[in-house]
């Protein structure tokens, strides 16, 4: 198979991550075993077909700390309604699978919406349109058409706000045109 030859400066992201995942599976950060890491890193990315990360070229600290801020709070909270909800209410709670169309089609941001959505309590990323950038959450106690709306919105800011920390400069001009009334 014939496969575009992807440049060292687009590969190291990938690269750097598969070695980090080596020393946590192997819970050894030892020097030698990173390296050993690092070759296989390079086997794997060289022997099978694995998309470059592409990065916006930006990443807003500010953003990032306040966004792992307001990230664990609703984790908190979300925690506390689940437990409500199974407390209360047990196998009654009505929970939907809505779709979510998302504003990037960078496969980073769409991925990193649906881990940081999935994270949160109560809700499960239950498919990926990748041609459409659609997300499918499944969400607890989603009863109505309201309530669906309202998961949309909660994805859609965490996408919003995951642009603000690293989308690319047209993402982040976009989401402010769209946000201006």
């Amino acid at each position: 198979m014939n496969r575009k030859r992807i440049s060292l400066r687009q590969e190291l992201p990938l690269l750097v991550w598969l070695v980090v995942v080596w020393g946590a599976l192997w819970q050894d950060f030892s020097p030698g075993n990173l390296l050993f890491g690092a070759l296989i890193a390079v086997l794997v990315a060289r022997l099978f077909y694995l998309p470059p990360v592409e990065l916006g070229g930006r990443f807003n600290v500010l953003h990032a700390a306040a966004f792992a801020v307001h990230f664990l709070g609703k984790v908190v909270v979300a925690s506390f309604q689940v437990l409500y909800l199974a407390a209360a209410k047990g196998p009654k709670v009505i929970s939907a699978v809505v779709a979510v169309p998302l504003r990037s089609h960078s496969d980073l941001l769409v991925t990193a919406t649906g881990h940081v959505t999935a994270l949160i309590p109560g809700s499960l990323v239950v498919e990926v349109d990748r041609s459409t950038s659609t997300l499918y959450i499944h969400g607890i106690n989603v009863r109505n058409a309201e309530d669906a709306e309202q998961l949309r919105r909660d994805v859609r800011a965490t996408e919003a706000g995951l642009i603000r920390i690293m989308g690319s400069q047209a993402e982040l001009s976009a989401l402010n045109q769209e946000l201006v009334p």
